[in-house]
């Protein structure tokens, strides 16, 4: 597969702890880079991984949820040409879990978003949910 860029955000809210927040994208996506950037109300976690390397832990969470058809269905909901969009659940996230979210209203801190690019994002979206381990 061609390069896949991974870019992760989620917004640190003045009532949310910046520790909870990194553990939750980290739960998901491993030892990511993470970058605080300042906001007016809070501030915004991010972070760009390279490689499907960076979506090893949400392949293996996938697996062990036994989520695979519906992150199916959230991911190609999210397909966009090259680029794949998709939303977590923050406190889901937090709790070792993946749950798949809407970019407002079903996660009222705000969602861990995650925009893919990468030169055939079907076939990645193949590789996340294939019944192959």
């Amino acid at each position: 597969m061609d390069e896949v860029i991974v870019h992760i955000e989620a917004e640190v809210n003045p009532t949310e702890s910046e520790q909870k927040v990194k553990k939750a994208i980290e739960n998901v996506f491993g030892n990511v880079a993470l970058q605080t950037i300042p906001k007016h109300k809070g501030s915004l976690l991010a972070a760009e991984a390279h490689g499907r390397e960076a979506l090893i832990k949400l392949y293996n969470l996938l697996r062990r949820e036994h989520i695979r058809a519906a992150a199916r269905v959230a991911l190609f909901e999210g397909l966009d040409r090259k680029t794949l969009s998709f939303c977590l659940n923050k406190q889901v996230a937090y709790a070792g879990h993946v749950s798949f979210a809407k970019e407002v209203a079903e996660s009222p801190l705000g969602p861990i978003k995650i925009k893919i690019n990468c030169e055939d994002p079907k076939e990645l979206i193949h590789w996340l949910t294939s019944e192959a381990t």
